[in-house]
């Protein structure tokens, strides 16, 4: 899938910004201004002043509007989250090549809030995913307890969780593990499941 180098920049903000929201074993990734500054910082967002605890409940807000586009059942209720999200933002399309960037768009006014600039350039990112009919890449990690956010930019929309190396290994190890129990009859952890993955690891040592 071919999308522009600031779309998916915005994207990147977007899913970044979903998953700084409080879950079981997660404490909220936005828990003070400073904790705004720092993400502002982190991901370089433009044109942004003295932050404030009116501009971190104002990005909370955007945040939460955001996750509920990720978790919309299609792209009607999909269209109706994000065109309140830019309304609300009321957008201003400037062409600008700052900070060493080539031409692109950005979408929030001049002097808009911080809240208000991830609203327009975050939700006009998400309308192009809906417009390009590829709403069911917003997704979020299958992994049962990860649930964090990502867009799925492969090419035949395979994707199911947000890090392979992690999540999916996760995974992947637990289904081994599963898979050997039911084979054997053994506890994962057991004794004997220690020998067979030793015979299985040595095994591989000598075809090394």
């Amino acid at each position: 899938m071919q999308i522009p180098h600031d779309t998916r920049r915005a994207l990147d903000v977007v899913v970044a910004l979903v998953n700084t929201t409080a879950e079981t074993e997660q404490p909220d990734g936005l828990a003070d201004v400073n904790a705004l500054r720092s993400f502002v910082q982190e991901y370089a967002i433009s044109d942004v002043g003295e932050l404030s605890a009116r501009d971190l409940a104002g990005v909370r807000t955007v945040r939460g509007k955001f996750a509920q586009v990720f978790a919309a059942p299609n792209s009607r209720i999909a269209s109706v989250l994000i065109n309140e999200l830019v309304a609300t933002a009321g957008t201003t399309p400037q062409l600008t090549n700052h900070d060493g960037y080539d031409w692109h768009v950005h979408y929030f006014a001049p002097g808009a809030s911080v809240g208000d600039h991830l609203a327009a350039d975050g939700g006009m990112a998400l309308a192009f995913i809906v417009v390009s009919g590829e709403q069911e890449r917003l997704r979020r990690c299958e992994a049962p307890d990860c649930r964090r956010a990502f867009v799925d930019l492969s090419r035949n929309r395979s994707r199911r969780y947000c890090d392979s190396r992690t999540c999916g290994n996760r995974l992947h190890v637990a289904a081994y593990r599963a898979r050997r129990k039911s084979e054997l009859g053994t506890e994962p952890g057991s004794e004997q499941e220690e020998i067979v993955h030793g015979g299985d690891q040595q095994q591989s040592a000598d075809h090394a």
